[in-house]
């Protein structure tokens, strides 16, 4: 075959190919897909942690992910920007707020999924997108529009759907989604950087988990072990499973639309939702049913409201 004559050399081509940028929006879906499903696999790896209490899982998860923050931060950020962040009373107030607020969220992200709820912690989550819109709409004067509110209205007798055919409020699925909507109003307030932001909040958590471990390897009933390097494994990988989504999501988020990632968010739930009924065989009935379609037709207005709204004004 003949060579082109702009194209002198097969190495000149390859070159060229070499050369040739990759489209930002590609990568910005594959680093939000990669954060979407290792939170929507969570419960799988959660689970395999089972014979460890639910405080245990949490203390390690803490531990091992401030190891891995300073790491980061020393990479991407600048370790200096922690005491930075600690500059004043408010900021120390505020990380206290929102490390409760974590520590709730993660605690009960756990414990939900080490005792068969898991389909509880996928409508928290699916809840979650609406509490936001809500406490925006309270917090920050951000106004709604008819749709956004009719949104909030169906997703609100979803909840209630659950409670007059159950007898029982869905109270995991409501802390899950309410815990990280404060969480995520404080930081968006205050301007935390989310590296940075979750350094300081599992240093400030650390002594207390250090003291617990502590506790359950004199007591003899920790089930962390050089005996047993698979359990002693999973529980060191639990902080690259809390950190490594929150690379990959900001990652993401910078190279894509505010819509876009709105839309791929709904996979996380989606992923644990079938986990839940799938593999773990939790009760899904027709009183889930009529909550769940409810909140996904408020969803599916809500979200389409919003990727209109973006393109309308890009």
């Amino acid at each position: 075959m003949s060579q082109s004559p702009h194209m002198p050399s097969g190495k000149t081509s390859d070159a060229a190919v070499a050369r040739t940028p990759v489209d930002p929006t590609v990568v910005g879906i594959l680093y939000a897909l990669g954060a979407f499903f290792m939170w929507g696999l969570a419960p799988l790896f959660f689970r395999a942690l089972r014979p460890a209490t639910s405080l245990e899982i949490l203390s390690h998860r803490v531990i091992w992910s401030l190891l891995l923050m300073v790491a980061l931060v020393a990479i991407l950020r600048d370790l200096r920007d922690v005491p930075r962040a600690l500059s004043s009373l408010r900021s120390v107030g505020l990380y206290i707020v929102t490390t409760a607020l974590v520590t709730t969220n993660w605690g009960l992200f756990i414990w939900a999924v080490n005792n068969d709820h898991i389909v509880q912690t996928s409508l928290g989550y699916y809840i979650n997108p609406l509490v936001n819109v809500l406490l925006g709409m309270l917090f920050l004067g951000e106004r709604l529009n008819r749709k956004q509110l009719f949104s909030v209205a169906l997703a609100t007798l979803g909840v209630s759907s659950l409670l007059v055919s159950l007898g029982e409020l869905p109270w995991i699925s409501l802390t899950l989604a309410t815990s990280f909507g404060f969480y995520a109003l404080i930081r968006k307030k205050a301007a935390i950087d989310p590296l940075v932001g979750l350094l300081v909040e599992t240093a400030l958590l650390t002594p207390l988990a250090a003291a617990y471990l502590l506790w359950l390897w004199s007591d003899g009933t920790a089930t962390f072990s050089l005996e047993a390097p698979g359990m002693a494994s999973l529980l060191v990988i639990s902080g690259v499973i809390t950190a490594l989504p929150l690379i990959f999501f900001n990652m993401g988020a910078q190279r894509l639309k505010l819509s876009t990632v709105g839309l791929m968010q709904y996979l996380s739930p989606t992923l644990q939702l079938a986990i839940g009924v799938m593999i773990f065989g939790e009760e899904f009935s027709g009183a889930h049913a009529v909550a769940f379609g409810l909140i996904w037709l408020a969803l599916a207005i809500y979200s389409t409201d919003a990727f209109l709204s973006h393109r309308a004004r890009h």
